[in-house]
């Protein structure tokens, strides 16, 4: 199985998250968020991040386990969230973000306190360890370590 197809089936939200990898168990918050460019959206979500993706006439509606759903429609004069808008709780936080660097996702940088973040782009303690990417319109997601 090739490396971005392990991230196939997964699902959050919760409930328990089925995965291939590392994303065991995850609970992003659930509700919609616009993008500018819907087709950009469904191979990002659908591809590189493993979520289940549904085509629906007013956008795309992700499946994120436990019954529910993220809708994400297009907004010609979208503008990106300026806070994180999805977080994936994650058991290994380090071996997900290799994962995900893996099939082409970038990880933030941040250079102040108190969310400076390491060469990985992993922001360290006191607070939870989290790396901030971004989807391909500019929205802010994360993954934290649980």
């Amino acid at each position: 199985m090739s490396e971005s197809s392990q991230y196939h089936n997964a699902v959050a939200c919760g409930a328990s998250c089925v995965t291939r990898r590392s994303w065991s168990h995850t609970l992003p918050r659930c509700g919609t968020d616009s993008v500018n460019d819907l087709q950009k959206a469904k191979q990002f979500y659908g591809k590189t991040l493993g979520l289940k993706v549904n085509e629906k006439k007013e956008g795309l509606e992700l499946e994120v386990g436990g019954g529910n759903k993220i809708f994400i429609y297009p907004k010609p004069n979208h503008t990106p969230a300026s806070f994180t808008i999805l977080n994936f709780p994650v058991d290994d936080i380090d071996k997900t973000v290799d994962e995900l660097s893996k099939v082409g996702v970038k990880f933030e940088q941040y250079d102040s306190e108190p969310i400076k973040t390491d060469a990985k782009g992993i922001s360290r303690g006191p607070h939870p360890d989290i790396a901030w990417f971004k989807d391909p319109a500019g929205n802010i997601l994360s993954v934290l370590k649980k």
